[in-house]
């Protein structure tokens, strides 16, 4: 598998203060990352360093494989504002096109066909023309996820994509996930809390703290002093 994105001794810092340093990993082309780590480790952070919309302290992120930075799929966290907003379903998951629309004020049929395409996949087709704001937490987050995955072809970052979901609803978002990587090759990119989900589907784990504590295949971080601590602690053992 090729390389589609690596960091090169990265620092990140929120708010002025350093939250990890250090910081060297890659992500092969289809496989599934994980970020996990106690509260302010920096995840999201990363996350947000690797769209571009948060500069590193020091170090270096870079993109291969093809991969520019508009073709990447984000799924962020979700603010109470947000959950209120008054569109259709349709509406939003278009919207995942407007990188591709350059200056042009309209969808192309193509376009529209690709959000139908993901509407589908995500079984929300027969939501298109409700109104977001009344959706299910989980419903919405279906509906974040088709609007991603109209901007990607390639890969998905998302960021805490089951918080406040019951679980059967986070259940169903993480296989959809899985599927996602699984069948049509998409790299995923995840923060999660939830450990045991990580080492259920991840292929790769990521376990930040002020210094990079893991990194590197889900076996091996079961294997590892961190990996069986951080999932004993957690209660992710249950998953398994």
């Amino acid at each position: 598998m090729s390389m589609q994105l690596s960091c090169e001794n990265v620092t990140l810092g929120y708010e002025g203060t350093v939250v990890t340093q250090n910081l060297s990993f890659s992500v092969d082309s289809g496989s599934y990352l994980c970020i996990v780590g106690e509260n302010g480790s920096g995840k999201s952070t990363l996350i947000k360093a690797l769209l571009h919309l948060k500069a590193p302290v020091s170090g270096k992120i870079t993109l291969g494989d093809g991969l520019k930075q508009k073709e990447i799929g984000y799924l962020p966290q979700q603010t109470i504002v947000q959950r209120d907003f008054p569109a259709s379903v349709q509406e939003i998951v278009l919207s995942g096109c407007l990188n591709r629309c350059g200056l042009r004020p309209f969808y192309s049929r193509a376009e529209k066909k690709l959000a139908e395409k993901n509407m589908e996949k995500l079984r929300i087709s027969e939501l298109r023309n409700a109104c977001y704001r009344f959706l299910s937490g989980g419903q919405q987050q279906r509906v974040l996820l088709a609007r991603a995955l109209c901007a990607t072809q390639k890969m998905l970052l998302l960021d805490e994509p089951v918080t406040g979901l019951d679980p059967k609803a986070a259940s169903e978002m993480y296989e959809l996930v899985a599927k996602i990587n699984r069948e049509d090759g998409i790299t995923v990119i995840m923060v999660s809390h939830d450990i045991g989900a990580a080492v259920r589907y991840a292929t790769h784990i990521l376990h930040l703290g002020q210094e990079p504590l893991f990194f590197g295949t889900k076996e091996d971080y079961l294997k590892s002093d961190i990996g069986r601590a951080f999932i004993t602690t957690s209660g992710g053992d249950r998953h398994e």
